[in-house]
């Protein structure tokens, strides 16, 4: 890259230049159940990944507001969210195979209608097929928070990215963040609280309370009662 000033240089070059990830790829093993679901589920609740823009309303067959989550783990929390907001139309991205499976199962079994996943990279997601100005909300929930200093630059919270969700969120939509590293809270702070054309919506601080749409997991369930915290960043595009 150095003698590239930016990665749009280098691939307008007929450069191809190895992206830094923000996760690691973990295929795992499927369940019978999980491999059921993606066979039975996918044709109707998969969005395959394209170069291009998708029309929300073809996918969904209706016009609504759109909430995106990245890295949903199992989906049983995002399976809830769609459940419970049926006004609204979510997609959730992971990369983990047998949680996409998991996810289609559960969202089967309840029979929730307004939900959509994909199994990519959801930065390019982000960049290639979201239309920009289009969405309600962007969920970032417990990502890998990359502990030792020398992997930050792994962390998908950077002024990049905080660009990239500022032009596809909608006038008045809302980044919401949530991590129980309390050092990566901070840095996520730092990175929004630097980044133009957001304001945070805490009424005093950095962190508002963990508002009512988003479930509280067992696992959060299980770090209260040990006494550890979770922090909960939620900041507005304004321009």
């Amino acid at each position: 890259m150095a003698k590239f000033n930016s990665q749009a240089e280098a691939e307008a070059a007929g450069i191809y230049i190895s992206k830094v990830k923000s996760f690691v790829k973990r295929e795992g093993r499927l369940t019978k159940a999980q491999g059921r679901a993606l066979e039975e589920f996918w044709p109707t609740k998969g969005i395959d990944y394209q170069s291009e823009p998708v029309d929300f309303t073809e996918v969904f067959g209706r016009a609504a507001p759109v909430v995106i989550e990245i890295g949903f783990g199992m989906g049983k929390s995002l399976v809830t969210m769609a459940h419970e907001a049926p006004e609204l139309n979510f997609i959730g991205i992971e990369v983990h195979r047998p949680g996409v499976g998991a996810c289609l199962a559960d969202a089967g079994e309840l029979g929730v209608e307004n939900l959509r996943v994909m199994e990519h990279d959801a930065v390019e997601v982000l960049k290639n097929m979201i239309p920009d100005g289009s969405l309600h909300r962007l969920q970032l929930f417990f990502p890998d928070p990359w502990h030792k200093k020398r992997h930050h630059k792994r962390r998908i919270v950077q002024p990049e990215f905080a660009e990239l969700v500022r032009t596809k969120l909608a006038i008045g939509g809302t980044f919401h963040m949530a991590t129980d590293w309390e050092p990566y809270a901070q840095f996520m702070a730092e990175v929004m609280n630097a980044a133009e054309g957001y304001s945070n919506t805490a009424a005093e601080g950095d962190y508002v309370a963990r508002p009512d749409y988003r479930p509280i997991t067992k696992f959060e369930v299980r770090g209260q009662k040990l006494g550890h915290g979770v922090w909960d960043l939620i900041y507005e595009r304004t321009a």
